[in-house]
Protein backbone atom coordinates (compact mmCIF):
# COMPACT_ATOMS: atom_id res chain seq x y z
CA UNK A 1 0.00 0.00 0.00
CA UNK A 2 1.46 3.29 -0.85
CA UNK A 3 2.39 5.78 1.43
CA UNK A 4 -0.25 7.75 3.02
CA UNK A 5 -2.74 5.60 1.53
CA UNK A 6 -5.34 4.12 4.20
CA UNK A 7 -8.66 2.14 4.17
CA UNK A 8 -11.54 2.71 6.05
CA UNK A 9 -13.59 0.18 8.33
CA UNK A 10 -16.76 0.60 10.26
CA UNK A 11 -17.15 2.73 13.05
CA UNK A 12 -21.23 2.99 13.62
CA UNK A 13 -21.65 5.53 11.15
CA UNK A 14 -18.14 6.82 10.43
CA UNK A 15 -15.18 5.52 9.58
CA UNK A 16 -11.62 4.72 11.34
CA UNK A 17 -8.70 5.26 9.03
CA UNK A 18 -6.47 2.06 8.99
CA UNK A 19 -2.49 3.34 8.20
CA UNK A 20 -0.13 1.16 6.28
CA UNK A 21 0.17 -1.96 8.73
CA UNK A 22 3.56 -1.59 10.59
CA UNK A 23 3.83 -4.08 13.68
CA UNK A 24 2.97 -6.60 11.61
CA UNK A 25 6.26 -6.27 9.73
CA UNK A 26 8.70 -6.27 12.59
CA UNK A 27 9.60 -8.79 15.01
CA UNK A 28 7.63 -11.34 15.22
CA UNK A 29 6.24 -12.62 18.95
CA UNK A 30 8.02 -16.16 20.26
CA UNK A 31 10.50 -16.40 17.81
CA UNK A 32 13.75 -14.23 18.18
CA UNK A 33 15.14 -16.01 14.77
CA UNK A 34 12.35 -15.38 12.47
CA UNK A 35 13.41 -12.28 10.59
CA UNK A 36 10.69 -11.06 8.21
CA UNK A 37 11.72 -10.03 4.34
CA UNK A 38 12.07 -6.57 5.08
CA UNK A 39 9.55 -4.56 2.91
CA UNK A 40 8.97 -0.97 3.32
CA UNK A 41 5.65 1.18 3.38
CA UNK A 42 5.60 2.29 0.03
CA UNK A 43 5.77 -1.43 -1.24
CA UNK A 44 3.13 -3.01 0.81
CA UNK A 45 1.02 -2.74 -1.48
CA UNK A 46 0.17 -5.62 -3.34
CA UNK A 47 -0.24 -3.86 -6.69
CA UNK A 48 3.57 -2.44 -6.49
CA UNK A 49 5.86 -4.36 -8.05
CA UNK A 50 8.52 -6.10 -6.30
CA UNK A 51 10.28 -8.91 -7.93
CA UNK A 52 12.54 -9.65 -5.69
CA UNK A 53 10.07 -10.02 -2.87
CA UNK A 54 10.69 -13.50 -1.15
CA UNK A 55 8.69 -13.72 2.01
CA UNK A 56 9.89 -16.37 4.62
CA UNK A 57 7.57 -18.87 5.06
CA UNK A 58 6.62 -19.96 8.51
CA UNK A 59 3.59 -21.81 10.28
CA UNK A 60 4.34 -22.37 14.09
CA UNK A 61 4.97 -25.95 15.45
CA UNK A 62 1.79 -25.35 17.59
CA UNK A 63 -0.18 -25.01 14.79
CA UNK A 64 1.04 -27.41 12.40
CA UNK A 65 0.09 -30.23 15.47
CA UNK A 66 -3.67 -29.17 14.19
CA UNK A 67 -5.48 -28.39 17.37
CA UNK A 68 -9.30 -27.42 16.67
CA UNK A 69 -8.56 -23.84 16.09
CA UNK A 70 -6.08 -24.60 13.39
CA UNK A 71 -6.67 -25.56 9.94
CA UNK A 72 -4.88 -27.90 7.34
CA UNK A 73 -1.49 -26.98 6.24
CA UNK A 74 -1.15 -26.50 2.24
CA UNK A 75 0.05 -29.71 0.95
CA UNK A 76 -2.59 -31.15 3.29
CA UNK A 77 -5.89 -32.93 0.82
CA UNK A 78 -8.27 -31.59 3.42
CA UNK A 79 -6.90 -28.04 2.59
CA UNK A 80 -8.57 -28.29 -0.64
CA UNK A 81 -11.82 -28.55 1.19
CA UNK A 82 -11.82 -25.00 2.58
CA UNK A 83 -13.95 -22.37 1.39
CA UNK A 84 -12.71 -19.10 1.31
CA UNK A 85 -14.54 -15.53 1.78
CA UNK A 86 -17.81 -17.35 3.22
CA UNK A 87 -19.04 -19.31 6.02
CA UNK A 88 -17.45 -22.05 6.22
CA UNK A 89 -19.48 -24.90 8.21
CA UNK A 90 -18.93 -23.14 11.92
CA UNK A 91 -15.71 -20.83 10.84
CA UNK A 92 -16.49 -17.65 9.46
CA UNK A 93 -13.90 -17.42 6.57
CA UNK A 94 -15.56 -13.80 5.76
CA UNK A 95 -13.91 -10.73 5.88
CA UNK A 96 -14.61 -7.25 7.71
CA UNK A 97 -12.44 -5.93 4.70
CA UNK A 98 -13.72 -7.60 1.77
CA UNK A 99 -13.59 -10.30 -0.40
CA UNK A 100 -9.58 -10.95 -0.34
CA UNK A 101 -8.05 -12.70 -3.04
CA UNK A 102 -6.83 -16.07 -3.32
CA UNK A 103 -3.18 -16.71 -4.26
CA UNK A 104 -1.95 -19.45 -7.49
CA UNK A 105 -1.19 -21.77 -4.11
CA UNK A 106 -4.82 -21.73 -2.94
CA UNK A 107 -3.56 -19.67 -0.01
CA UNK A 108 -5.59 -16.23 0.88
CA UNK A 109 -3.48 -13.02 0.53
CA UNK A 110 -3.57 -10.45 3.21
CA UNK A 111 -5.95 -7.77 2.12
CA UNK A 112 -3.56 -4.85 3.88
CA UNK A 113 -0.15 -5.84 1.92
CA UNK A 114 2.72 -7.51 2.41
CA UNK A 115 4.12 -8.15 5.44
CA UNK A 116 7.67 -10.28 5.27
CA UNK A 117 6.49 -14.11 6.31
CA UNK A 118 4.06 -16.18 4.36
CA UNK A 119 2.42 -19.21 5.76
CA UNK A 120 0.24 -18.48 9.13
CA UNK A 121 2.96 -17.91 11.91
CA UNK A 122 1.22 -18.18 15.55
CA UNK A 123 -2.60 -18.12 13.71
CA UNK A 124 -4.68 -21.26 13.10
CA UNK A 125 -6.58 -20.18 10.01
CA UNK A 126 -5.71 -18.90 7.47
CA UNK A 127 -7.12 -15.79 5.76
CA UNK A 128 -9.23 -13.99 8.61
CA UNK A 129 -8.43 -14.81 11.99
CA UNK A 130 -11.80 -13.61 13.98
CA UNK A 131 -11.18 -11.98 17.57
CA UNK A 132 -13.88 -9.68 19.69
CA UNK A 133 -12.30 -7.02 21.89
CA UNK A 134 -14.19 -5.57 24.85
CA UNK A 135 -13.48 -1.86 25.58
CA UNK A 136 -14.47 -1.96 29.47
CA UNK A 137 -14.68 1.77 30.72
CA UNK A 138 -15.36 4.11 33.90
CA UNK A 139 -14.74 8.11 34.58
CA UNK A 140 -11.30 8.65 36.76
CA UNK A 141 -12.57 9.67 40.39
CA UNK A 142 -11.05 11.40 42.51
CA UNK A 143 -10.77 10.32 46.34
CA UNK A 144 -14.10 11.83 47.34
CA UNK A 145 -15.70 10.32 44.31
CA UNK A 146 -15.62 13.37 41.76
CA UNK A 147 -15.16 12.42 38.12
CA UNK A 148 -11.48 14.03 37.11
CA UNK A 149 -11.07 16.57 34.90
CA UNK A 150 -7.55 17.06 32.59
CA UNK A 151 -6.08 20.20 33.32
CA UNK A 152 -5.57 20.69 29.65
CA UNK A 153 -8.72 20.93 28.74
CA UNK A 154 -10.61 20.16 31.63
CA UNK A 155 -12.41 16.85 29.64
CA UNK A 156 -12.86 13.79 31.79
CA UNK A 157 -10.72 11.20 32.17
CA UNK A 158 -11.77 7.51 31.06
CA UNK A 159 -9.95 4.29 32.51
CA UNK A 160 -10.54 1.28 31.14
CA UNK A 161 -9.39 -2.52 31.68
CA UNK A 162 -6.08 -3.51 30.49
CA UNK A 163 -4.28 -6.79 30.70
CA UNK A 164 -0.54 -7.12 30.13
CA UNK A 165 0.30 -9.99 27.80
CA UNK A 166 2.60 -13.02 28.13
CA UNK A 167 3.89 -12.66 24.87
CA UNK A 168 5.10 -9.19 24.07
CA UNK A 169 4.39 -7.91 27.35
CA UNK A 170 2.31 -4.50 25.96
CA UNK A 171 -0.77 -3.35 27.69
CA UNK A 172 -3.93 -4.67 25.20
CA UNK A 173 -7.37 -4.53 25.66
CA UNK A 174 -8.65 -8.48 27.38
CA UNK A 175 -9.92 -9.55 23.76
CA UNK A 176 -9.58 -12.86 22.60
CA UNK A 177 -10.54 -15.91 19.66
CA UNK A 178 -13.74 -16.33 18.44
CA UNK A 179 -14.58 -20.18 18.85
CA UNK A 180 -16.01 -21.83 16.25
CA UNK A 181 -20.12 -21.37 15.93
CA UNK A 182 -19.81 -18.86 18.87
CA UNK A 183 -21.83 -15.91 19.20
CA UNK A 184 -19.41 -12.47 19.17
CA UNK A 185 -21.37 -11.57 22.07
CA UNK A 186 -20.90 -14.52 24.06
CA UNK A 187 -17.00 -14.19 23.45
CA UNK A 188 -17.13 -10.45 24.49
CA UNK A 189 -18.23 -11.73 27.83
CA UNK A 190 -16.00 -15.32 28.01
CA UNK A 191 -12.65 -13.21 27.11
CA UNK A 192 -13.31 -10.42 30.01
CA UNK A 193 -14.21 -13.29 32.32
CA UNK A 194 -11.35 -15.17 31.71
CA UNK A 195 -8.90 -12.78 31.13
CA UNK A 196 -9.44 -9.80 33.85
CA UNK A 197 -12.02 -11.64 36.32
CA UNK A 198 -10.07 -14.96 36.93
CA UNK A 199 -10.27 -15.56 40.37
CA UNK A 200 -12.92 -14.12 41.96
CA UNK A 201 -14.29 -16.61 44.91
CA UNK A 202 -17.08 -18.76 44.87
CA UNK A 203 -19.33 -16.64 47.10
CA UNK A 204 -18.71 -13.94 45.18
CA UNK A 205 -19.25 -15.60 41.61
CA UNK A 206 -22.99 -15.67 41.28
CA UNK A 207 -23.16 -11.65 41.81
CA UNK A 208 -20.28 -10.67 39.74
CA UNK A 209 -22.33 -12.32 36.96
CA UNK A 210 -25.43 -10.62 37.59
CA UNK A 211 -23.20 -7.42 37.11
CA UNK A 212 -21.08 -8.36 33.82
CA UNK A 213 -24.62 -9.36 32.47
CA UNK A 214 -25.44 -5.54 33.45
CA UNK A 215 -22.86 -4.64 32.14
CA UNK A 216 -22.51 -6.68 28.68
CA UNK A 217 -25.77 -5.99 27.67
CA UNK A 218 -25.26 -2.18 26.59
CA UNK A 219 -21.90 -2.31 24.70
CA UNK A 220 -21.91 0.43 21.42
CA UNK A 221 -19.88 -0.92 18.78
CA UNK A 222 -16.20 0.88 17.58
CA UNK A 223 -14.60 -0.81 15.14
CA UNK A 224 -14.69 -3.80 13.25
CA UNK A 225 -12.12 -4.67 10.76
CA UNK A 226 -8.55 -5.46 9.94
CA UNK A 227 -6.01 -5.37 12.87
CA UNK A 228 -2.12 -4.64 12.42
CA UNK A 229 -1.24 -7.63 14.84
CA UNK A 230 2.24 -8.89 15.26
CA UNK A 231 1.29 -12.27 14.33
CA UNK A 232 -0.09 -11.30 10.75
CA UNK A 233 1.58 -13.11 7.88
CA UNK A 234 0.82 -12.54 4.09
CA UNK A 235 -1.84 -15.32 4.50
CA UNK A 236 -3.14 -15.61 7.83
CA UNK A 237 -4.52 -12.33 9.43
CA UNK A 238 -6.27 -10.85 12.62
CA UNK A 239 -9.87 -9.23 12.80
CA UNK A 240 -11.78 -7.98 14.96
CA UNK A 241 -15.02 -6.45 16.18
CA UNK A 242 -14.41 -3.57 19.17
CA UNK A 243 -16.87 -3.37 21.78
CA UNK A 244 -17.33 -0.47 24.57
CA UNK A 245 -18.92 -1.01 27.51
CA UNK A 246 -19.48 1.52 29.56
CA UNK A 247 -19.81 1.60 33.80
CA UNK A 248 -20.83 5.27 34.08
CA UNK A 249 -21.08 5.54 37.77
CA UNK A 250 -18.28 2.95 38.26
CA UNK A 251 -20.63 0.91 40.58
CA UNK A 252 -20.88 -2.46 38.46
CA UNK A 253 -17.66 -3.56 36.99
CA UNK A 254 -15.49 -0.85 38.94
CA UNK A 255 -16.08 -2.10 42.15
CA UNK A 256 -15.24 -5.79 41.12
CA UNK A 257 -11.58 -6.84 42.04
CA UNK A 258 -9.08 -7.34 38.88
CA UNK A 259 -7.17 -10.85 38.55
CA UNK A 260 -5.62 -11.72 35.54
CA UNK A 261 -5.94 -15.31 33.82
CA UNK A 262 -3.75 -17.44 32.52
CA UNK A 263 -3.08 -15.44 29.37
CA UNK A 264 -2.00 -12.47 31.10
CA UNK A 265 0.55 -11.15 32.85
CA UNK A 266 -1.42 -8.57 34.53
CA UNK A 267 -4.50 -6.79 35.04
CA UNK A 268 -5.40 -3.21 35.68
CA UNK A 269 -7.66 -0.37 35.42
CA UNK A 270 -5.34 2.10 33.20
CA UNK A 271 -6.10 6.04 33.10
CA UNK A 272 -6.41 7.07 29.27
CA UNK A 273 -3.85 8.94 27.36
CA UNK A 274 -2.33 9.08 23.66
CA UNK A 275 1.26 8.90 24.97
CA UNK A 276 -0.11 4.69 25.76
CA UNK A 277 1.78 2.11 24.58
CA UNK A 278 -0.87 -0.70 23.24
CA UNK A 279 -0.43 -3.51 21.55
CA UNK A 280 -1.51 -3.92 17.68
CA UNK A 281 -4.16 -1.47 16.90
CA UNK A 282 -5.68 -1.05 20.74
CA UNK A 283 -4.53 2.85 20.65
CA UNK A 284 -6.98 3.19 17.75
CA UNK A 285 -10.11 1.63 18.92
CA UNK A 286 -9.18 3.37 23.13
CA UNK A 287 -8.71 6.74 20.61
CA UNK A 288 -12.06 6.03 18.95
CA UNK A 289 -13.82 4.92 22.35
CA UNK A 290 -12.84 8.69 23.82
CA UNK A 291 -14.60 10.25 20.76
CA UNK A 292 -17.30 8.66 21.58
CA UNK A 293 -17.76 9.51 25.46
CA UNK A 294 -16.33 13.67 24.72
CA UNK A 295 -13.53 12.13 27.02
CA UNK A 296 -9.40 12.91 27.29
CA UNK A 297 -7.43 12.45 24.69
CA UNK A 298 -4.73 14.03 23.25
Amino acid sequence: MAQNKVLTANFNDDVLPVKVHSKCRGAYPLNDQLKRFSVSDDLVDWNKKFDSYAPVCYTAESVKKMPVWADPDLDDPAFKEIKFNELDGKVNRISHMGKYEIMSNGAPRNPMGRTGISGRGLLGRWGPNHAADPIVTRWKRDSNGKIELHKDNNKPILEFVSIQRTDTHEWAIPGGMVDAGENISLTLKREFGEEALNSIELDQKEAVKKLIDDLFHHGENIYNGYVDDPRNTDNAWMETVAVNFHDEKGTCVGKIPLTAGDDAKAVKWLAIDRKLDLYASHIDFIRKTCEKRGAYFQ
